[in-house]
């Protein structure tokens, strides 16, 4: 008959162990539960949206500026390799090439070049370190291929301009460029060289040029102005207008005809690694160890720098929008905060009466912000990634592709970077929460109580 009155006091007696076990968190769960229907549950929402928001922004920009430095970086890659070996008297300001002999005991051979082990010196906060360790590359060489270039001009019936035209051999990867070509077909190279030319859209809208149309190419050897017929196979569109304007793609062995080489003379090589990071190592390791004294090696990044320069101003875009974020955050957290303490004032008063110590008493107020980061973080990784997998699916947000080199804003979302902004966030707003948490100990528990 008493059964059930044992049981029940069994079990207020073990919520109140379990209070007294974690008191702080016991008082931050009925707290919360209370402020839902006053001014302070409506400051809590507010701090709710502005973390769910500042998060929401952060995952979107870094997703941006990743897919951003990706995409325009694999354009500039596809077109030219990632490293260029060439005779160290090439003209940089013509364009055209210096003759290079294919008989290299490196080619075709050094596709066939695996990881390699090399030291460095450790950087440790931008500081270069005195000691040297032992690292391996990531990937090898992928692929070579050799190239040439003839600068002259088009001329059409109405129009003229300006062009370099990239000689490619049987050799060339054109995994990069179907995927850019966007009317007609793919350079064929017979046996014999043929007159087709790959123009870039740009070209072609500018000089009313289309597919099947033919013209004249204007180019000076030794003094003397001479021409060629092309006819147009393909025409391609990268969306790098600083390349798509200057160059053209034709048989290699119609460059070595235009500049009266022998049909063993190339303007270099193209090399393309596995990975990225590794294109600077290769570099340095193909300049040292493969190439004879008259070549010359460098890598896309040295021999481009403006628009890796530019590539590289978005990380300090990324961190600006990131500090910015982080300070709303924390501006909103720490109102709300002080909100609750004063709100609560009473409540503090009577905890310091009955023996609680600040920090315990601190704890509640943490816990409750603690709950409301939570909150505003799940929020804002749905809004966040449920902006970004929209963006990537539909592509609404269009950009200039002239200004932009992309004609809708990239998306590229790491699963392990929104892991770390969830972190950061979370790690950051609550270690600045505990200074204005100190105001609890500014109450006194007998004014408190005295003006309940």
């Amino acid at each position: 008959m008493y059964e059930p009155s044992a049981k029940k006091w069994t079990t207020i007696v073990n919520s109140n162990i379990f209070a007294h076990m974690n008191l702080p968190y016991f008082i931050a769960k009925r707290v919360s539960l209370n402020n839902r229907h006053s001014f302070t549950g409506l400051i809590v929402r507010i701090a709710i949206v502005a973390v769910a928001l500042s998060l929401a922004v952060m995952i979107v920009s870094t997703a941006v500026i990743s897919g951003f430095k990706h995409q325009i970086g694999e354009k500039i890659f596809g077109f030219w390799g990632h490293i260029h070996i060439t005779n160290t008297q090439i003209n940089r300001t013509t364009g055209e090439s210096v003759p290079v002999s294919i008989d290299q005991t490196f080619y075709p051979s050094l596709d066939t070049l695996g990881p390699i082990t090399y030291t460095e010196n450790p950087v440790i906060f931008g500081m270069e370190m005195p000691w040297q360790v032992e690292r391996k590359t990531k990937g090898g060489i992928r692929h070579i291929q050799v190239f040439a270039l003839k600068p002259g001009i088009i001329k059409t019936k109405k129009e003229i301009e300006g062009i370099i035209l990239k000689g490619i051999g049987k050799d060339f990867d054109w995994t990069f460029f179907d995927k850019f070509l966007i009317e007609g077909n793919r350079l064929e190279l017979p046996d014999s060289a043929g007159s087709g030319i790959v123009l870039s859209k740009q070209t072609a809208t500018r000089l009313e040029l289309g597919v099947g149309d033919k013209f004249i190419f204007y180019y000076v050897r030794e003094g003397e102005a001479l021409a060629k017929r092309f006819i147009v196979t393909g025409i391609y569109k990268t969306g790098l207008e600083e390349y798509d304007r200057k160059f053209a793609m034709v048989d290699i062995r119609n460059v070595q005809e235009l500049l009266d080489w022998e049909p063993n003379m190339v303007g270099g090589f193209e090399v393309s690694v596995d990975n990225l990071q590794d294109m600077e190592v290769f570099s340095d390791y193909i300049y040292m160890e493969e190439l004879p004294g008259e070549l010359y090696c460098e890598s896309i990044r040295k021999k481009y720098p403006a628009i890796f320069d530019w590539l590289a101003l978005q990380d300090i875009n990324e961190v600006v929008i990131l500090t910015l974020m982080l300070v709303v955050g924390l501006i909103n957290m720490v109102t709300a905060l002080m909100i609750l303490i004063l709100e609560r004032t009473n409540m503090i008063g009577v905890l310091k009466s009955l023996g609680q110590t600040d920090w315990s008493i601190r704890k509640v107020f943490l816990y409750n912000a603690s709950y409301i980061i939570l909150l505003g973080l799940f929020f804002g990784n749905l809004f966040g990634i449920g902006f970004c997998y929209l963006q990537e699916k539909y592509g609404f947000i269009r950009l200039s592709e002239e200004n932009y080199y992309l004609s809708e804003a990239p998306i590229e979302l790491n699963l392990f970077s929104v892991l770390s902004l969830n972190m950061l966030a979370l790690i950051v707003i609550l270690l600045f929460l505990i200074f204005p948490s100190w105001l609890v100990t500014r109450i006194s528990p007998v004014k408190a109580i005295r003006f309940k």
